[in-house]
């Protein structure tokens, strides 16, 4: 039998545009690719894994001692923050779009019993599971929040920080507040804050556990390590209850980062195989992080997506959104109904933009490490031309004119 040996897979450099993975720093491309070839136990390593978590803390603000971070994307986050609840659980799960109502599946698969799962297998109808869902579009308020936790009086509660699939921020302070109030352990997706928003975790105390990613608001590649914050409340209830999980079990997950008992120890106690590319890159996405530090970053955002939104609504389009990494929007009447047709017309250019993943069909255009004035200037002009391509009316010289305003003096390029 003759082998068909395929050419070497060469991918073209893309203008990652959408919601996430977003554009890795070149520094901490440089930093995988430099780092030497180390076994999960050489020095440097272990040196550079202890100072990652250490980073993180600061960055996360807070004294979280089980703050550290589990080798993969968001998802293996979320899979390990949601391992502590189990068949049974009494759950409250907010759903406002795609992302967020993944989230309610598998929080309804780890808190099905045996009979709820062979019902359904792949979309268990857990009983003890309330979802409930906001229409996209919208967010989920603290009122919201705490009607519902009055109502139901649930052990954990779930809530999307930023939900990338409508664009929306959802109420944190809210959120906590009601967790508060009514005795619940909040569990929060933040994916697409952390990195972004300057925010500190230990000034919501209803929050007890938190999961976010490295390759969004930190920068870094995906498939190295998705952060995690658990309080001492959280890791009480996984003592008592444990979880079906090896893998995924925050209390051994924490070990492999030198975590036992509550406490920083010299040497991590778990075993797992990790990358020393991996834990280079992830540590210096932290380091560039704390150097840029996030209140100036935060700020980049927001005066960056207002000269993005006021841009695309120049050419007619409605913004639905409010994160200030992301615009989710509506195309101008007379092209309505050919979103895909547009996003696919920019992806087979290498301008990566995204649609919504769920009804109703929108464009979603991001920015995440585009916080400069000759890549948001890219942004907005091949979305331009795309508009005209598929017979749009935009003024070109109305959007030059805006970018010469806004970055003319008043930002430097």
């Amino acid at each position: 039998m003759n082998s068909q040996i395929y050419p070497t897979l060469e991918i073209p450099q893309t203008l990652a545009a959408g919601p996430g993975p977003g554009n890795t720093d070149a520094r901490v491309l440089q930093a995988f690719a430099s780092a030497g070839v180390a076994d999960h136990m050489q020095g440097d390593v272990l040196r550079g894994m202890v100072e990652c978590k250490l980073m993180l803390r600061e960055i996360w603000g807070t004294s979280n001692t089980y703050t550290f971070a589990v080798a993969g994307t968001g998802w293996s986050a979320l899979d390990t923050m949601f391992s502590a609840v189990m068949p049974g659980d009494k759950v409250i799960a907010f759903n406002n779009g795609t992302f967020s109502g993944i989230d309610t599946l598998t929080l309804r698969i780890k808190a099905a019993t045996p009979d709820e799962h062979a019902a359904n297998p792949l979309d268990p109808q857990a009983a003890s599971v309330t979802v409930i869902d906001i229409p996209h579009g919208q967010s989920v308020t603290g009122d919201m929040v705490e009607a519902a936790l009055a109502e139901h009086r649930p052990k954990w509660a779930f809530m999307a920080h930023w939900e990338t699939g409508s664009g929306r921020i959802n109420d944190l302070r809210g959120f906590s507040d009601a967790c508060e109030r009514h005795g619940a352990m909040g569990l929060i997706d933040a994916v697409s804050s952390l990195g972004v928003e300057d925010f500190q975790i230990d000034n919501y105390p209803g929050i007890a556990g938190w999961a976010s990613c490295p390759q969004k608001g930190l920068c870094c590649l995906p498939l190295t390590y998705a952060p995690v914050s658990f309080s001492d409340e959280y890791i009480d209830s996984l003592k008592s209850t444990g979880a079906y999980s090896y893998v995924h079990n925050p209390i051994f997950e924490a070990r492999h980062w030198g975590i036992v008992d509550g406490q920083d120890v010299e040497k991590g106690t778990y075993h797992r195989t990790h990358s020393g590319y991996a834990v280079a890159a992830f540590h210096e996405s932290l380091r560039l992080t704390l150097t840029e530090g996030l209140a100036k970053r935060s700020g980049s955002y927001r005066t960056h997506e207002k000269v993005l939104r006021d841009a695309v609504t120049a050419m007619g389009c409605e913004v639905t959104s409010d994160m200030p990494s992301l615009l989710v929007l509506n195309l101008p009447p007379d092209l309505a109904g050919r979103e895909m047709e547009l996003v696919q017309n920019c992806r087979a250019r290498g301008f990566g933009i995204w649609p919504t993943l769920s009804a109703p069909v929108q464009v979603r255009i991001g920015i995440l490490n585009q916080l400069n004035r000759q890549a948001i200037s890219q942004i907005i002009r091949l979305f331009a031309e795309a508009m005209r391509e598929l017979g749009g009316t935009v003024d070109f010289e109305e959007i030059e004119a805006l970018l010469e305003s806004r970055y003319g003096t008043s930002i430097a390029a």
